[in-house]
């Protein structure tokens, strides 16, 4: 006959173990987090999405009350940096800002290493923004024809910059040039930035750069705008037409940001990122900061995130395919 008190205090000593396990895994949950975060970028310093992350990051760290650091990590694409955060410990301690460009990603790159859906954990969707299409002050146009008149005359001569690779950026241009006929050279760099720096230089001819990066530019007249590229004009420059206003249509090219993590984050460590950063969108600083990048955003759950990321992979796909841009 089985001894009753034995079964019992061993039942006891198991419910107890499961208590304090339970207890701890609350507990460094609630505690989240408790040492620095690393916020990965997978572009250069000074684009559109290093630019947003540090708004989000200066909030997160004001808000979370540890120091969320940005990490860039430039180079295929932004690739290099999603590879990194999909290997990293799904602790919440390594984070990835990504861009609309990992979604184009997914059906640019044959041989991809991560799905953007399976992968990771959405956390929230940041900010989106205009494309802008700019163009060397010595380039003899003042609008979107002028330009494909000009550049039909000169195909041979002309290129343009692009943050890499695969970005919204690049996608832009390969989609203006299938719009318009031209054959048009695309230069990749390692992200908005330096390809700012050429265009102004005069190395390339012109760019679909995001807004806040090329606006101010635009502003001081080292660059000047030809057209946004979605559907409706930006209020912070409604004197730019769009594309389709300019007869390049249909065209319509919404640059976004948001936060993942790796898979396996826990549920209340993507929680708590995703109710600090709706906070954030709140705060009358951040407001003014994203109207000085001609960015939008709105409250969103992880599940509305997530279910965004999946729809944006979705629409790129058939995009990449009619440009026929390939990246090995």
């Amino acid at each position: 006959m089985p001894n009753l008190n034995i079964s019992r205090r061993r039942m006891t000593q198991l419910g107890a173990g499961l208590l304090a396990a339970s207890a701890l895994t609350c507990f460094a949950q609630s505690s989240y987090p408790s040492k620095p975060v690393r916020i990965v970028v997978g572009f250069s310093a000074g684009g559109t999405t290093d630019v947003v992350a540090r708004i989000m990051a200066k909030e997160l760290t004001e808000r979370l009350g540890q120091t969320f650091m940005i990490e860039n990590r430039p180079g295929g694409g932004s690739n290099i940096a999603t590879e990194a955060v999909k290997a990293a410990q799904p602790d919440g301690y390594t984070l990835l800002f990504v861009a609309v460009t990992s979604a184009i990603n997914q059906s640019l790159y044959p041989n991809i290493k991560f799905d953007l859906n399976r992968d990771f954990e959405a956390v929230a969707l940041g900010a989106k923004v205009p494309n802008i299409l700019v163009v060397h002050p010595s380039v003899p146009a003042s609008n979107v024809k002028e330009f494909i008149e000009w550049a039909r005359v000169n195909n041979d001569k002309i290129s343009y910059a692009s943050s890499g690779s695969g970005t919204s950026i690049h996608m832009a241009g390969e989609m203006f040039k299938v719009r318009t006929g031209l054959k048009t050279q695309h230069v990749p760099y390692k992200g908005s930035a330096p390809a700012v720096t050429d265009l102004i230089g005069g190395q390339v001819q012109f760019m679909f750069d995001n807004m806040p990066a090329s606006l101010p530019h635009v502003q001081s007249g080292k660059l000047k705008a030809l057209a946004v590229t979605t559907k409706t004009r930006s209020a912070s420059a409604p004197d730019v037409p769009t594309l389709e206003e300019s007869g390049v249509a249909p065209f319509d090219v919404t640059s976004w940001f948001g936060l993942i993590a790796p898979k396996g984050t826990p549920k209340d460590v993507v929680d708590k990122l995703n109710q600090a950063m709706n906070a954030a969108f709140d705060k009358p600083e951040v407001q003014q900061a994203y109207a000085k990048l001609g960015a939008v955003s709105q409250k969103n759950t992880p599940q509305d995130f997530s279910q965004f990321i999946a729809q944006e992979v979705q629409t790129w796909a058939p995009v990449v395919k009619a440009s026929g841009a390939t990246v090995d």
